[in-house]
Order: structure tokens, then C-alpha cells, then sequence
């Protein structure tokens, strides 16, 4: 392919360079990611690749072609081969290197091969180059190995799960809506991970791309690739909104088809452009599971709420400021530690944000993070050390308050806020990092009230605490029994409107009385409900101890009849811990149960309700998968609340409208 360069001195540049020891990296500095000369192309691959000196492997092949699958790999060559339109001799030579080469691949790694694994679509370009066959070996091996994620051939492997995350990062509105349409990036770009996008793009694309691609020599450039495909689909996909997930894939599958050879240019270089403006952390925490057949897949990711910063790079980027160099990913770091843990030690360029303020005062909450991103605004304009476009949040690196920090960034990418990452590790990875130098890097530092340097007096501190609430005796129990009431009015203030937040405008509260036993409060109205962030009205309880817990087999149990559904869920106490629990729907019931960590398959039957006894179901407006269940009777105008459930459940629409339809045909049966 002719270099359409104007400028052609760095292709004499280039000559020169190959003609002596040259790497990647010189490779680079001469050529700028342009496309290769084809005389030279076959030569600058060699050695981006790092495969000119590795000799012939194929001398090792035995010629016996006795794989378990061999017909299929046959038939897939000569389909192949097929399709290039050569004359006959060269048709039998390729077949015969193709299969060769896949075969002794197959062998040398004891691996299966399996019907389209991009395998064939990465030999075409590489039969282009016109090189020996134990050349091209050797360069298709160096692809395999270094920029074919090893989980791609996996469903749900790691692979797919940092392309969400990376898309969360830079178009979570995107990714909100393939996220609603349970749209995974495997259902999409597996075929662009296992070719390096040669399956899906024509020749003269891919070679021009793999020129850009190997003179960078980034193994992760494949998932900014991917990641620009899919943003620059966005205004075509947003409008999809009638269309099924299959056909959304399909669409978003089939996007490199249409790029040119004119066009590479750029979407390399918007690539690259994605690639600086993300923290590259993930990448070297990620590098041996995603690139070794031999990595394990850690949960780091799949379970990951946002895209992870390591510690070294939050420090990194913090030194980097303060040298006033210009940095590509400047950090505005949000502490969402309770008040107590940051007075106790901080980064000085931490912003704090209380996440308690959350759960315990809505609007005082809503008002600190106006206050915040009006910080980081005044902060970037100034060009001050603590000033970023990058959202990074900090927890404590302990579950008990990070389930908090988690409610804090959800909040956050719920608003389609972009550039939104926490710390992994937490205020204890900062901790161990600065370990030496603690009082010189963490402001504030007191080692008497700190969570690491003092986690035994702060436990017991706070059990004490906890001994004398009213309800600690129960900490472990369900919050109804410290919200129950003897006789609680509700007043008609109390009433309020209720917002349906898929149609934005105002329907009646929902609830169930003895009057309404038709049930058309529940119909044709939305199943998640928001009331304004006002403070329940409701007196704590301080009556009689809980009744024993029913201990049972969870999947013994869970595989009853009269089971409709289950939600994995964290029931939230009203002393603001969470647990987490399962919330499972019956017939007739509303139960939840908890996992005990000594009794493995063993749960406990936390909460047994009634549905017939739920009178009211209410969601927070800023905080929808926040759930309260109260139980109650209808008195005259008023509700007699006389307890309440309360739950933080994912999939809060499914299971408020389950119960709803299981409380509808309830009363229709008693019609």
C-alpha cells in the first residue's frame, strides 16, 4: 500500500533505521503511527513485534495433522482460501501453511481449536506481507499472545467488563441506556478482540490500522479502539429506543464495516486521544490476568461499580500538579469518609463530602455536592493543585462505610456525571502508602483517632456507642422492630404526592385499604414510587425482644413452589447500617433472608410479612432503588403505620412490581 505522505524523508528515515538495531519505539518517533511503506512493512511488523530473530518453531511440527477437531479446522482453511480468488497453485500453497500453522499452533499450546475464533481473519493480512511461513508463524503467535485479550473467548470475562467500564467512564448516558437494554459489549465487539478488528473491517483498513497498532506497541489500544466504535455509534444507537437488544447489537457489531482507509488516520488518533484521557492504572493492575494464559480473573473488575485508580497513580497525578507539568488526567479527589475519619487524616488536596449526609439529610446532601463541583469549577479555572475534571472518590477501604461511598458514586453516574472513578483501597491504601512519612503527607494525621493506626480503640469506641442505643441489641435484626408504633397518625401532610418518575407527572400515593380492595391504585401506574426527601414520620419502637430466627437451607428453600422471585438486596437499619440480604417474594408473603458466614448454604428468615399487611410503598425521588415497605391499617382519611421494612434493591422496578401484582391478586381473590 503506497504511503500517501507528501512528505516522504522519513521513509528514507525509516530505511536507514532498519538497516541498523532499531526497536518500536525509534519505529515510532520516525513514522508518527503513518501508514508503512509496503516494501518495509513486512520488516517494521518483525520488529514491532519483536519476532526477527526468533527462528523457525516450525521445524518442531511434526506434519501430523491428527487434531481432535482437524476437519473443522480443515474445512474453515479451505472456505478461506476459497474466498481469495488466487489461482490454484496458490490456493493449495496457502491452505497448506494455514493449516500447518493452526495445527502446530494448536499443539504447541494444547489449546481446541473452535469455529470462529478470529484466528483465520488475523493470517489474511499477515499473507499479505508475502514473508516465509515460519515468519508468519511467528507474527501471528506475537498477535495471540500480546494484543488478544486471553478472556474474550469467555463470556462475561474481564475483557468485556473494562470496556463497560471504560464507556461508563467517558459516556455514561451510552452506557446507561445499553445497560438498560442489557446490552453487554460481548453481544458486540468479541469478534473486534479476537481479529483485532480484521474479521469485521476490509484489508486495505486493517493493514493501515495494524501500521498505527503495532508502531504503538499497546496492547490496551484495542479496547480504545473498540471504545471510540462505540461512541461515535451514540447518536445512531440513542435513537434505537423501540428497537430489540439483539438488533442494537447487531448495529453496534457491525460499525467497522464502514470505515475507509482515509478514515483510520483519525479514529487511530481519537483513540489515542481516549487513551490519554483515562487513568491508566486499570491497565498495569490488569496486564498479566488479561494478556497470560495462565492469569486467573480477579473480581477487581467484574464487581468494579466505576473504573478503579490505584493509589500510585492518585499520588502520581497529585506530584505531577504540583510540578506544573500538564497532565492529561487531572484528579479532583471527593473524600466520602464520615466526618470523624477525615478529621483524623486527609490528602490536603481532598475535597470532603459527607456520605452520610446521603441517607440521613437528602437536602443538606444535594446542597454539599452543588457546593462541591462549584469548588472544582473555581479550582480548574485557578489552576489549583487540587483542580481536575476527574472525578475520583475516596472511601475508607472498609466495607462497613464504603457501602456508603458506593450509594455516593452510584448517585453520581446516576446524573450521567462523566469521568467518574474511585480509589481502590481506600483512605487505608493511602495510608500504607505514606506509611513512612505519614504526618508529612496526611494532613491532620491523628494516630489516636485514626482507622488504621488505631482500629482496636476505634471498634471498641464504637460498641460502646452501639451498646447504648436503644435498639443495638437489634443490630443485626430487621428494622421493623425499631420502627413500630402503638398508634401513629399519620396527618394529611404526611400524604404526600407521589412522582412517576417514567412519566414525570404526579399520581396518587399508593396504598391498600379495606375500601380499595379492587386494587386500582396498583393498576396502570409505574411500580416504582418517589416521595419527597422528607423524614419519615414514624417513632422508633422499644418493645420486646425478637422472636427466635428461622434457620433453613437456601437453595432447598429457595426452590419451593410458592417462591414468584428473589432480589438480592441490602437491608438498610435505622441506624444506617446496611446488610446484605435477599428479598424474596411469595404467594403470599414478603420474606428476607440472610446468609449465615459460619453455616455455609445456611440463611436466616430475617423479616416474614404478610403482603396483605403492606399499606404503603415509597421510594426516595434523588435515591429510586432506596425502598420502604410499611405496614400498616387504614384508619378513617389517615394511615395507622405500626412498622416499616426498609431495602436498597438494584432491580427496585421488577420487585415493587411483582409485589404490587401479587397484592392486586390478592384482593381480587378475596372480591
Amino acid at each position: 500500500m503506497a504511503c500517501l505522505d507528501d512528505d516522504t524523508s522519513w521513509v528514507a528515515e525509516l530505511e536507514n533505521a532498519l538497516l541498523e538495531e532499531c526497536t518500536a519505539t525509534d519505529i515510532y518517533c520516525i513514522c508518527n503511527g503513518k501508514s508503512l511503506p509496503d516494501h518495509l512493512r513486512a520488516e517494521v511488523w518483525q520488529i514491532c513485534l519483536d519476532v526477527r530473530d526468533k527462528g523457525n518453531q516450525l521445524d518442531h511440527f511434526d506434519e501430523v495433522f491428527d487434531l481432535p477437531n482437524q476437519a473443522v479446522l480443515r474445512e474453515d482453511c479451505s472456505n478461506f482460501v476459497e474466498k481469495l480468488g488466487n489461482d490454484e497453485e496458490d490456493r493449495v500453497s496457502i491452505l497448506s501453511d494455514l493449516e500447518s500453522i493452526l495445527t502446530f499452533y494448536c499443539k504447541s499450546r494444547n489449546m481446541k481449536y473452535e469455529k470462529n475464533n478470529g484466528w483465520i481473519d488475523i493470517l489474511l493480512p499477515l499473507l499479505t506481507l508475502k514473508v516465509p511461513r515460519s515468519t508468519t508463524y511467528n507474527l501471528f503467535e506475537a498477535i495471540r499472545d500480546t494484543f488478544i485479550p486471553q478472556s474474550c473467548h469467555r463470556k462475561n470475562g474481564n475483557a468485556f467488563h473494562i470496556l463497560r467500564l471504560l464507556l461508563l467512564y467517558h459516556d455514561p448516558e451510552l452506557c446507561s441506556f445499553l445497560d438498560t437494554k442489557r446490552i453487554t459489549p460481548e453481544m458486540y465487539c468479541t469478534v473486534w478482540f479476537q481479529s483485532l478488528f480484521a474479521a469485521t473491517c476490509n484489508l486495505p483498513v486493517v493493514i493501515n490500522m495494524w501500521d498505527y497498532y503495532f508502531q504503538q506497541s499497546d496492547p490496551f489500544f484495542v479496547f480504545f479502539l473498540s471504545l471510540i466504535m462505540v461512541i461515535n455509534a451514540r447518536d445512531e444507537i440513542m435513537k434505537m429506543t423501540d428497537e430489540n437488544r439483539d438488533e442494537i447489537a447487531s448495529v453496534l457489531s457491525q460499525m467497522p464495516c464502514a470505515l475507509e482507509p482515509g478514515d483510520v488516520t483519525d479514529f487511530c488518533s481519537l483513540a489515542h486521544y481516549y487513551t490519554m484521557k483515562t487513568p491508566s492504572s486499570f491497565r498495569t493492575d490488569l496486564m498479566q490476568e488479561l494478556y497470560s494464559s495462565r492469569g486467573e480473573e480477579s473480581t477487581l473488575v467484574s464487581q468494579a461499580l466505576c473504573l478503579p485508580v490505584s493509589v500510585n497513580e492518585l499520588i502520581r497525578n497529585t506530584d505531577t500538579i504540583r510540578s506544573n507539568s500538564t497532565d492529561n488526567v487531572r484528579f479532583f479527589l471527593i473524600d466520602c469518609r464520615p466526618v470523624d475519619q477525615f478529621n483524623a487524616g486527609h490528602l490536603p488536596t481532598a475535597f470532603h463530602l459527607d456520605c452520610n449526609l446521603m441517607l440521613q439529610e437528602p437536602q443538606a446532601f444535594a446542597t454539599a455536592v452543588q457546593g462541591l463541583l462549584s469548588a472544582q469549577k473555581q479550582a480548574i479555572a485557578a489552576n489549583s493543585h487540587a483542580g481536575g475534571e476527574h472525578l475520583c472518590f475516596l472511601g475508607s477501604g472498609r466495607n462497613e462505610e464504603d457501602q456508603y461511598t458506593n450509594m455516593v458514586v452510584s448517585s453520581f453516574l446516576q446524573k450521567h456525571t462523566q469521568y467518574v472513578s474511585i480509589l481502590t483501597g481506600g483512605y487505608i491504601a493511602i495510608h500504607n502508602f505514606f506509611e513512612d512519612n505519614l504526618d508529612e503527607f496526611i494532613q491532620d494525621h491523628n494516630r489516636n483517632a485514626c482507622i488504621v493506626c488505631a482500629p482496636t480503640d476505634l471498634q471498641k469506641h464504637s460498641r460502646e456507642i452501639q451498646k447504648n442505643t436503644p435498639n443495638s441489641r437489634d443490630i443485626f435484626g430487621k428494622l421493623s422492630a425499631a420502627m413500630k408504633s402503638k398508634s401513629v397518625e399519620v396527618k394529611e401532610k404526611f400524604l404526600d404526592y407521589i412522582v412517576n418518575p417514567n412519566a414525570g407527572s404526579p399520581v396518587q400515593e399508593k396504598h391498600v385499604s379495606s375500601s380499595d380492595r379492587k386494587g386500582k391504585r396498583y393498576r396502570n401506574v409505574a411500580p416504582v414510587f418517589s416521595i419527597d426527601d422528607d423524614q419519615d414520620n414514624v417513632t422508633e419502637f422499644q418493645g420486646a425482644e425478637e422472636d427466635t430466627k428461622e434457620v433453613v437451607s437456601l437453595s432447598t428453600w429457595l426452590k419451593s413452589q410458592d417462591v414468584i422471585e428473589q432480589f438480592p438486596c441490602q437491608e438498610v437499619m435505622v441506624n444506617r447500617y446496611m446488610y446484605k440480604s435477599l428479598l424474596v417474594i411469595t404467594e403470599n408473603n414478603m420474606l428476607v433472608l440472610r446468609e449465615l458466614p459460619d453455616k455455609k448454604g445456611m440463611a436466616e428468615i430475617i423479616v416474614r410479612r404478610p403482603l396483605s399487611a403492606i399499606v404503603k410503598i415509597t421510594a426516595k425521588k434523588r435515591h429510586p432503588d432506596l425502598i420502604t415497605f410499611k405496614y400498616g391499617e387504614t384508619v378513617g382519611d389517615s394511615l395507622q403505620i405500626s412498622d416499616m421494612d426498609r431495602f436498597l434493591i438494584p432491580n427496585a422496578t421488577k420487585a415493587t412490581s411483582i409485589v404490587s401484582e401479587q397484592i392486586v391478586k390478592q384482593l381480587n381473590a378475596k372480591d
